[in-house]
């Protein structure tokens, strides 16, 4: 297991850090170990594994615990930087970077990298051609077609979860009205259900704006 990815736990105790740790190696059989084996064994199952990559996801909800917590929690991760020897990635929102840099000695350690929306090149051009081939469409579908491209930054504001889950949510459209293909006109469709409140937002926003324009 290369890469090992480990979904923040909700409160950031060190005994459920371990534990999600565990369950992202796939290990069940521990729910009456001591923090102490429980630390133990998931260092040790680490390095058996010959784990390259250590990858905490939502790091941000580490805010969440009281200033104890945290400072015990930002320890935790500096003895893993320290024994482990390996990169860890910390992933998250914007208050992740903050999480992280609330201690000096983890903001030396880690460089902050932000992933900036897509944007109407060449490289969202190949990701929309992309789907093409995985969405399950009897006609074929010319997503990287400019109008196309333009709909779904509208609809998305180039964030890569609600680009994946609007082709998602249009090509569910397609089968059920029998089109089995996507055109520009896909995404102006006003029985589109669309998936996340946010873009729900952004639609009924821009649909406002016409109509007024009209």
């Amino acid at each position: 297991m290369a890469v090992v990815v480990v979904q923040m736990p909700p409160q950031p105790t060190e005994d459920e850090f371990y534990t999600e740790l565990m369950l992202a190696m796939n290990y069940t059989e521990f729910e009456h170990m001591s923090l102490r084996s429980l630390r133990s064994l998931s260092r040790r199952t680490l390095s058996e594994f010959g784990t390259k990559v250590l990858v905490l996801d939502e790091i941000d909800k580490m805010l969440a615990g009281s200033p104890r917590q945290q400072r015990v929690f930002l320890n935790t991760i500096r003895f893993l930087t320290n024994d482990l020897r390996i990169p860890i990635v910390c992933a998250g929102t914007e208050d992740a970077r903050i999480a992280v840099l609330t201690d000096p000695n983890l903001a030396d350690r880690f460089a902050a990298f932000e992933l900036a929306p897509w944007r109407n090149d060449q490289a969202f051009r190949q990701l929309m051609a992309s789907f093409a081939g995985l969405l399950p469409l009897r006609r074929p579908s010319n997503l990287d077609d400019k109008e196309v491209r333009q709909r779904v930054l509208a609809l998305t504001e180039g964030v890569t979860g609600r680009i994946f889950r609007l082709m998602e949510a249009v090509a569910i459209a397609a089968i059920r009205n029998r089109r089995e293909m996507i055109d520009a006109g896909s995404f102006d469709d006003e029985q589109l259900l669309l998936p996340l409140v946010s873009m729900q937002v952004i639609a009924n926003t821009k649909r406002a704006l016409r109509r007024r324009a009209a």
